[in-house]
């Protein structure tokens, strides 16, 4: 009894434990120094994707909507339609302007035909009175010479007075002849000088003309295209978000209708310290563990690195410039693009929590 007694007396287990629990602590201790060498991670990161708000480019009246919250779309549905006959009416008013126009262009176009045609018959009047005054002038020449002939030989009393008297009133004749041909001529000048200048004027008037019919045509575009954003379509594949309109409702240019969430690029912005960053490198591979599914691990990779900090996009950026500066470690956002197809019995929702783990090494 006695020498059991001492030998309990001389066994003591303490030693023992605080040696496992050291070797204990040794490795938790080189695990996760070995951890923090080849891993940087951080929970202060999010899933994103494109969130595309849904606004009206018209005003006016709700006519139908054909959308719920939180339904599936597929891009062109028809998601509401907003009163447009109004927007018909400047349509057809529009078509009506560029009617008008094209039959100012026609009229301008059979101007400058008749004042084309109108230049080239005074072209031609021009040549025959030029004619008619050189034969005038000829006629003219010839009634002189007789004049004259016959005045010496009246004088010398070789010819009578009657003949003289012919040959003046010959020479008197050719002289109004040769008068009114140049009249003739003068007037067709005129009349070609002002068919002239007609010209210019109707390529002028058709030149504005055919500028007005543009003008019309791209009103009349601009009037289709409004019509056509009476019909609000999805512009991508997505789900219905934060609905808040109703049918009857007047909504004005921007208004925020409601949100489609386009899950088809998923992506995780993780916010890592800027002391965390100096091994991280595009297409590093990443661990991502979500919230919502502790039991489930999702891969992906580093797409990019944000070039500025987070809190140099804030509403009012810090100012380190100043006598109490006070130095805060600053987050560089980091994108980190989830492998495909492992989110199909997991599905994953913009601004689900996440804890990104970069392996550097």
């Amino acid at each position: 009894m006695e020498n059991s007694e001492e030998t309990k007396k001389k066994f003591n287990p303490t030693p023992y434990i605080l040696g496992v629990v050291a070797i204990i602590l040794l490795i938790f201790i080189v695990k996760k120094v070995s951890y923090a060498m080849h891993n940087e991670d951080t929970d202060n990161s999010q899933i994103q994707c494109n969130i595309n708000p849904i606004v009206p480019k018209v005003a006016g009246f709700v006519e139908q909507i054909r959308i719920e919250d939180n339904i599936f779309v597929h891009k062109g549905d028809t998601l509401i339609r907003i009163d447009d006959r109004d927007l018909r009416l400047k349509v057809k008013q529009a078509e009506v302007a560029l009617a008008n126009a094209e039959a100012n262009v026609d009229l301008a176009r059979s101007s400058e035909s008749t004042t084309n045609a109108n230049v080239n018959v005074a072209n031609k009047d021009i040549n025959p009175a030029q004619s008619a005054i050189d034969a005038a002038q000829i006629r003219l020449w010839q009634a002189q010479q007789d004049f004259d002939r016959f005045k010496r030989l009246l004088e010398l009393g070789s010819a009578t007075q009657q003949q003289f008297d012919n040959a003046k009133a010959a020479k008197d004749l050719c002289e109004k002849q040769l008068e009114q041909a140049q009249r003739s001529v003068a007037t067709y000048q005129a009349r070609l000088a002002a068919s002239s200048s007609n010209v210019d004027v109707s390529a002028k008037n058709l030149k504005v003309a055919q500028i007005q019919v543009e003008q019309r045509q791209q009103e009349l575009d601009m009037a289709k295209l409004n019509l056509s954003y009476a019909t609000i379509v999805a512009p991508c594949d997505g789900y219905v978000s934060k609905k808040n309109v109703q049918p009857g409702q007047l909504v004005a240019v921007g208004q925020n209708l409601f949100a489609l969430v386009d899950e088809s690029e998923i992506w995780v912005m993780a916010n890592f310290k800027e002391t965390q960053i100096e091994k991280m490198k595009v297409g590093q591979k990443v661990k991502i563990e979500v919230d919502a599914y502790p039991d489930k691990e999702f891969e992906g990779s580093i797409q990019s690195l944000s070039a500025a900090t987070g809190s140099m996009f804030a509403l009012l950026p810090p100012d380190n410039a100043t006598g109490n500066f006070v130095k805060v470690v600053q987050r560089v956002p980091v994108k980190i693009v989830i492998d495909k197809n492992q989110n199909k019995d997991f599905p994953l929702r913009a601004g689900m929590n996440v804890k990104a783990t970069v392996k550097v090494s």
